[in-house]
């Protein structure tokens, strides 16, 4: 069929696996990230850490912060620092709308997973809610019961 376009290839780059345990994650967005040549190949080799990153909206622009990209192999003496903030790309509408959720107390918003949409490096943001200790104990005890519930049906 001519002009049909193929479905979009996804490749996962890395996910954080801590925000799911310490936020209850509400809103999720799409956002591009603005990298230099060397990152976007350490992160084709799996050097990209998302573990205590987070975004923080400043003069209208969301920025991510703390997110580690180790360095590149063979990069010279072009190569990126490990830990610099990085711009993502969101639509002014998004900006706005996250802004105003995370102006109440409580509310961040944090990476959950970055990957590769047509060649393009990707990361999901969420704008979440820290989680309590018990919070976090109810999600433990909860996972085990669906454990056992499953291991009972086989």
């Amino acid at each position: 069929m001519k002009g049909a376009k193929p479905a979009a290839q996804t490749k996962t780059a890395a996910i954080n696996k801590k925000a799911r345990y310490d936020y209850h994650l509400l809103d999720r967005y799409e956002a591009g990230l603005v990298l230099q040549g060397t990152e976007v190949k350490a992160i084709r080799t799996g050097r990209l850490n998302l573990t205590d990153s987070y975004a923080r909206v400043e003069n209208g622009e969301v920025f991510l912060i703390d997110a580690h990209i180790g360095p590149y192999e063979h990069g010279n003496r072009e190569n990126h620092e490990p830990k610099r903030k990085r711009k993502l790309l969101l639509n002014r509408r998004e900006i706005r709308k996250i802004e105003a959720t995370t102006r109440s107390d409580g509310m961040t918003i944090v990476p959950t997973k970055a990957y590769f949409s047509d060649g393009k490096v990707k990361v999901e943001i969420a704008v979440a809610r820290g989680k309590q200790a018990y919070d976090k104990r109810d999600d433990l005890r909860k996972a085990a019961d669906q454990r056992a519930i499953r291991s009972y049906l086989r």
